[in-house]
């Protein structure tokens, strides 16, 4: 009997999944396997938004395996112990895994090759499982990743896509009884944002069905609207990999229309981060751009971020709508960043740090590298722009319902009068701004050194 171990990690889905159907494909029994790996905990990325809704996704795994005569094995521990100790219990010949970017993942695969260095069991590592191309596959002549997104695109459109492979018909695990802890619970996770969207490849394929078919016509030209929401909301699944980059690029190709090149552009963007990430592991935590900074550290003004506090309408919705959904819209995000870094001039670390925390989308190479791009120390052309949060605001929430849903102290202001600081100054119990937006240009650009 030949015996395999799939390792699911950021992969929980049947549907598009090459490391289960290659090892369905070479081996007569396959052992589904998830590790709660200590080492995550001990890093800090266990966030409760991401444990609630990881519970989600191998529940519903685990259900999906289960119709097709399998289930998940869940271990607890170092994941290269766990792994072995598997090994050596079915006897399996290779464990498959999707090949990861981040530090941790890189160390993860180090330990399994030392783990099954001396037994008779093969590490096989599988590409664009997680991303829709694999980091490497295109690179620009004698340097081994790309810098700049636009010549990076070109490259990725042109190399195309792996083709979709569809789910498993049957999962069958080896004879005898294997072990496995209990499944974990959203029950069971505290501090989780009050609107944590639901997990499980279930729920992301009926919401794939959803976006494809309603609002990705209008993505072109709705993705920026704060208060009209058009976004597809997939970037929890696609972190998880309950569906799979490389679908989605397929098949918003297939609707055509600018919705879908857009879409595609801005799945382009995520291998995009993926590729500089497999190149710099460094900067995850480090300035991929150095730019000399001297960075402030304000805790009155952090904390105000945080809480959606600084007297600046559209910034504060944006903050307030990661704590309640665990969740942000993507012009949030980039308006909220460049704030705290460009206008309060405070390291871009404590913003990633404080995302981290709270989304369930929250991948390192996008959160990470996306924050080192708004600060002007990543990839960005123009590092030393500054997004004026009131002319932003103003911009892509034109008649201010997106501030009013998020920010009830000022409901009652009407239009886009909602974004001026000094028009809602009277609202009860809403803060005046930490900072003058003209101080804190000037304020940056001596720092830059561009006064």
């Amino acid at each position: 009997m030949n015996v395999a171990v799939v390792l699911f990690t950021s992969d929980l889905r049947l549907h598009d999944n090459p490391v289960l159907c290659s090892a369905l494909r070479d081996a007569d029994r396959v052992v589904p396997l998830f590790v709660r790996d200590d080492a995550v905990h001990r890093a800090g990325f266990d966030a409760p938004n991401r444990l609630a809704f990881l519970a989600d996704c191998l529940a519903d795994l685990d259900a999906g395996l289960r119709k097709r005569g399998g289930r998940l094995i869940v271990r607890t521990g170092p994941v290269a112990k766990e792994v072995r100790r598997l090994v050596e219990e079915t006897g399996a010949g290779a464990v498959h895994l999707a090949a990861g970017v981040s530090g941790y993942a890189q160390r993860r695969e180090e330990q399994l090759r030392t783990a099954l260095a001396d037994s008779d069991c093969e590490l096989r590592l599988h590409d664009a499982v997680v991303t829709a191309l694999a980091p490497g596959r295109v690179v620009p002549t004698g340097k081994d990743h790309f810098a700049v997104f636009t010549p990076y695109f070109r490259r990725w459109e042109a190399a195309g896509v792996r083709g979709t492979l569809t789910a498993p018909r049957a999962v069958r695990l080896p004879d005898g009884d294997l072990s496995s802890d209990p499944l974990p619970s959203r029950d069971g996770v505290g501090d989780v944002s009050p609107a944590l969207a639901d997990g499980g490849e279930q729920a992301g394929r009926k919401l794939v069905t959803s976006w494809l078919s309603g609002d990705l016509a209008d993505y072109a030209d709705g993705h920026d609207d704060l208060a009209g929401d058009a976004t597809s909301r997939l970037s929890p699944h696609l972190h998880f990999g309950t569906v799979s980059a490389a679908e989605l690029v397929g098949r918003a190709r297939e609707k055509g229309g600018p919705g879908g090149e857009a879409f595609v552009r801005q799945l382009a963007w995520r291998d995009f981060h993926h590729q500089v990430l497999a190149a710099r592991h460094d900067a995850s935590w480090s300035d991929y751009r150095p730019r000399q900074d001297r960075w402030r550290s304000d805790e009155d003004e952090i904390t105000a971020w945080k809480t959606g506090r600084t007297g600046y309408p559209v910034v504060d919705a944006a903050m307030r709508q990661l704590a309640h959904e665990g969740w942000m819209h993507n012009r949030g995000r980039l308006l909220a960043a460049s704030f705290l870094t460009k206008t309060l001039y405070v390291d871009w670390r404590v913003g990633a740090r404080h995302f981290l925390e709270l989304l369930v989308d929250g991948d390192i190479a996008n959160n990470q590298l996306n924050w080192q791009w708004a600060a002007g120390t990543g990839t960005d052309t123009r590092p030393n722009r500054v997004l004026n949060p009131v002319t932003q605001g103003k911009r892509y929430d034109p008649h201010g319902d997106y501030v009013r849903r998020w920010v009830p102290e000022l409901a009652e202001v009407k239009g886009s009068a909602v974004h001026e600081p000094w028009k809602v100054k009277d609202a009860l119990d809403y803060p005046d701004p930490v900072v003058d937006l003209g101080e804190a240009r000037a304020r940056f650009e001596k720092a830059r050194g561009l006064d």
